[in-house]
């Protein structure tokens, strides 16, 4: 099968009424999500109603990153609304989760934030979870500290675009948080000029803080001169 569109429209839509008028099987379908071109995989994503096995799990989470847009927001829209009832097939990927965590797509990153809520119970994906969001934070860190005035703005909004999301999934899991491993970053965070990072910073703070140097840094974000930060 084909990767990629057809380059004609014409074609494309053809073969998008075609999907949704013919009856497909469960093995259609995962078959579609595991070698199908772009409109079979998004199709097929929208129709799966369950997940049988963890073989079916992998074939859809492997659709998470790495391929086109609407592929990925599909697969994304698809494990929104299963994981609830599916959880327990999802726990063995906290890398994929948290690289779509930062999803170009914000609606992606949305609908994977709600979908880690489901995930909270399990202590091995939360940690995971958690070292891959710490490395990701600590990666664009470092490279807004090396940017410089002349850089291109979407070349620094991109790297804020991460800290946003990570920062999201952080306040997720915060409950299995080492604050001490935190801290440092989190500070950080906290000393950017765009508002919305700080106030992300302050939704992460809202948990029940212990160690005193967050405490210090949730108390000096209760003056933040940013209205929206200073009233999470």
């Amino acid at each position: 099968m084909n990767s990629c569109y057809e380059e004609n429209l014409d074609k494309n839509f053809s073969k998008a009424v075609n999907l949704c008028e013919t009856q497909h099987s469960r093995k259609d379908l995962f078959n579609f999500l595991r070698n199908g071109n772009m409109p079979e995989k998004q199709f097929a994503a929208l129709e799966i109603d369950r997940i049988s096995d963890s073989d079916e799990a992998e074939i859809l989470v492997s659709n998470l990153t790495g391929c086109d847009g609407k592929i990925r927001e599909a697969v994304a829209f698809k494990i929104s609304e299963l994981i609830k009832e599916y959880k327990k097939y999802f726990y063995p990927y906290p890398e994929i989760f948290a690289n779509a965590t930062i999803d170009i797509n914000a609606n992606i990153s949305r609908m994977i934030i709600e979908s880690l809520y489901s995930l909270k119970g399990n202590k091995e994906f939360s940690k995971k979870y958690l070292e891959c969001i710490k490395d990701i934070i600590q990666t664009a860190l470092i490279k807004l500290d090396s940017f410089v005035f002349r850089d291109k703005k979407y070349t620094i909004n991109k790297q804020l675009f991460k800290l946003y999301w990570c920062l999201e999934g952080l306040n997720v899991f915060f409950a299995d948080v080492n604050e001490a491993e935190f801290a440092e970053l989190l500070i950080k965070c906290s000393q950017i000029n765009e508002y919305t990072i700080r106030e992300k910073v302050a939704l992460v703070l809202k948990h029940n803080v212990k160690i005193p140097a967050l405490l210090e840094l949730k108390q000096k974000l209760k003056f933040d001169i940013n209205y929206y930060v200073k009233n999470v």
